[in-house]
């Protein structure tokens, strides 16, 4: 064998493109590794690395860690209420619609566990990310009013909004990390008291 044969291959680094499709690429990769590694477990020239580009690639769109971060849980909230917005369209009873909201809820956390887990770290410890933080979440209230006026429902108040997503979403983390089990509780049983929560928010 020669030695070209025996060299090995080395992973082709994606063509120059448009400056958007570059950072979609390395937001992509950063979710990836921050929910296989966790926050404190990379550093931006690996982040760079497993979008395929070079380290200075990643400053010329992030100024740091914490920054692609952010924009990977900002990415996180959009597909979620993507999905949301395309069960509500769903036809059928309402309480049908509810239990493909908590299952699609449910896998959405387990699928992300690992950044969910590093967000909640970053909540309690940067007051940066803190902030960050209850944007999303106010824009979650927005999105959550939007979609309920486009259904011909009436307002309802700010806290109530509150309360279910705040249930949903930590009950969610709880049984992506298999809290549930381990508290000898019936994950079957909280899912459907989900359903019903959600149900009556409909």
């Amino acid at each position: 064998m020669s030695a070209a044969a025996r060299r090995p291959k080395q992973e082709a680094r994606p063509r120059r493109g448009a400056p958007e499709e570059t950072r979609r690429r390395l937001v992509a990769a950063a979710a990836e590794e921050f929910n296989r590694l966790g926050y404190e477990g990379t550093d931006s020239n690996r982040l760079a690395r497993a979008a395929g580009y070079a380290p200075g690639t990643f400053y010329k769109h992030f100024r740091d860690k914490r920054e692609i971060f952010l924009a990977a849980y900002a990415e996180w909230v959009d597909r979620e209420w993507e999905e949301v917005s395309a069960a509500l369209d769903l036809g059928g009873e309402v309480t049908r619609r509810a239990g493909c909201i908590v299952d699609l809820l449910l896998a959405h956390h387990r699928r992300w566990s690992g950044l969910r887990a590093s967000l909640r770290m970053l909540t309690a410890a940067d007051p940066v990310v803190r902030e960050f933080y209850r944007g999303q979440r106010r824009r979650q209230f927005e999105l959550l009013a939007r979609l309920r006026a486009a259904a011909g429902d009436p307002p309802r108040p700010r806290e109530q909004d509150a309360l279910l997503l705040f249930t949903l979403e930590r009950s969610a983390d709880a049984m992506a990390e298999d809290e549930a089990e381990a508290l000898g509780l019936d994950p079957a049983a909280m899912r459907a008291l989900l359903v019903e929560r959600v149900t009556a928010a409909l």
